[in-house]
């Protein structure tokens, strides 16, 4: 992987021979550990506050910036008449501060309304998906885990957006297919079953539309795809067979009143009983400072499924024009028994966003 981040890398910046290259970048260096919490004693887990879940971000009961803390570079190269080239190279601590390429892919502009893009990018279901890394971009310390448990949050294909208006409402579309063959799953097999889990998802077919109108903003997306797992190399089988089909619906509606907003995302995944989730969250601009609240919710289908909600509170602080200090208090419930997550936790988190 370092060698073709290194590939990639030299490509990119040897076109500034060619192209107009730009570089920017983001950086978040966030601390924090865990007041309380119950743990999972079934599972031998100790008290954690798990931030986020694709990613494995544990706090425990010794405060840490590695969970959180990461730093991410993009380069983009405009080659002219509409075509374009991009690379995204992030490294977290929560993986060793290890650099890979998770965005590398080519633009072309069609018309001043479409956009064909093919290559490695950011999975676009969810809100905050395409800029889920800059902390920068968002209010709370980090997007709600509880709604974003994604554990295949990349993928490799092609898509097309659309831009436009219709009268005073904006309006944009994005559709996509592919796939994403994860060899070692970092959420199933560091966190959750413990033993070395290949994740496949195949025949990606999705779709997001984003209205937006003034003061309020509506996204609607909608994905299927076919889910194959391998645990030790061993096929995961359900009903006998060795996959399934999974389909997500998810609506975002936010409303911004200039001081006041509401932020709000509702999503429903398909997978052989239905997994719903929700965000709610509210804040009021004040000077430099942002206060804030926040409730979301995990909620499985049938007796003993995964169930989990997170109550937070915490507020943003724009020190800069180009960084904010947040800190948050989170208390987690997790009424699941046997696919417990991590256990009831109260955490407390803090730190620093920059983009530059």
């Amino acid at each position: 992987m370092k060698l073709k981040s290194t590939l990639l890398l030299a490509a990119l910046t040897s076109t500034a021979l060619h192209a107009e290259v730009n570089i920017s970048g983001f950086a978040s260096i966030n601390g924090g550990k865990v007041l309380s919490g119950t743990g999972v004693p079934q599972f031998g887990l100790e008290p954690t506050f798990l931030a986020d879940y694709p990613i494995v971000s544990a706090y425990k009961e010794d405060f840490s910036f590695s969970p959180e803390s990461l730093i991410g570079l993009q380069v983009s190269g405009d080659l002219g008449d509409g075509l374009s080239v991009t690379g995204q190279i992030v490294a977290r601590g929560a993986n060793d501060y290890d650099a890979e390429f998770e965005w590398a892919y080519v633009s072309y502009d069609i018309n001043d309304n479409w956009t064909i893009q093919a290559g490695k990018k950011r999975l676009p279901l969810f809100y905050y998906s395409d800029f889920y890394d800059v902390g920068y971009a968002y209010v709370w310390m980090r997007a709600p885990a509880d709604n974003y448990t994604w554990q295949i949050f990349n993928y490799e294909g092609i898509n097309v957006l659309y831009n436009d208006s219709i009268g005073d409402w904006g309006i944009s579309a994005n559709v996509y297919t592919g796939r994403e063959d994860d060899g070692e799953n970092k959420l199933l097999s560091d966190f959750f079953f413990q033993t070395p889990t290949r994740e496949i998802w195949e025949d990606i077919l999705g779709g997001v539309v984003q209205l937006s109108y003034d003061w309020l903003e509506l996204r609607f997306t909608h994905m299927q795809y076919t889910n194959k797992r391998f645990r030790n190399g061993e096929a995961t089988m359900w009903d006998g067979k060795d996959s399934r089909d999974g389909k997500f619906y998810g609506l975002a509606a936010n409303a911004d009143f200039g001081n006041f907003f509401i932020l709000s995302e509702f999503n429903r995944l398909d997978l052989g009983g239905n997994l719903d989730t929700y965000m709610i969250s509210a804040g009021y601009r004040i000077n430099d400072f942002t206060p804030y609240v926040m409730v979301s919710n995990f909620e499985g289908e049938g007796q003993d499924a995964e169930k989990h909600d997170t109550q937070a509170v915490g507020v943003r602080w724009d020190f800069h024009p180009s960084a904010a200090f947040k800190v948050q208090y989170d208390k987690v419930n997790d009424d699941s028994v046997s696919l417990a997550v991590a256990g009831d936790s109260k955490a407390l988190t803090l730190g620093i966003d920059v983009v530059f």
